[in-house]
Order: C-alpha cells, then sequence, then structure tokens
C-alpha cells in the first residue's frame, strides 16, 4: 500500500530537505499548474480530485498514483 508520507520523506531526504519543504514544493508546483496560462494544461490540473479548490500534494500524489 502507497503512504504518502513515506514518498515525501524519501524525496526530501533525496534533496536534503524537510518533508514540509517538499511538501510546500509540490504545493507550490500544483498552484502553478492550476494558473497555468495554457487553458489545456489548467484543464488536466483541474481533473485532480480534491475536497477544497486546489489538491493537496497527498491529493495529488492519489490521484498521479491511480492514472498510472
Amino acid at each position: 500500500m502507497l503512504r504518502c508520507e513515506h514518498l515525501f520523506e524519501w524525496l526530501a531526504r533525496e534533496r536534503n530537505i524537510t518533508v514540509e519543504e517538499m511538501r510546500a514544493i509540490i504545493a507550490a508546483r500544483i498552484e502553478k499548474g492550476l494558473n497555468d496560462p495554457n487553458p489545456e494544461k489548467r484543464a488536466q490540473w483541474r481533473k485532480i480530485p480534491c475536497v477544497v479548490d486546489m489538491p493537496t500534494p497527498d491529493e495529488w500524489l492519489w490521484y498521479v498514483a491511480n492514472v498510472i
């Protein structure tokens, strides 16, 4: 079973940063994608199911894992 925390810990360790910093990087990328000037790219990001307006890093990861 995929656990978000394990992946985020691994990614953070690989970059020598904290898990919180890794989550912030992912969140910033999600926000950038949702605001991309290209409407096709924005539409792709908006396909990610989320509870609020912007997917969390966990929601992004679950979406990516299920699409792959």
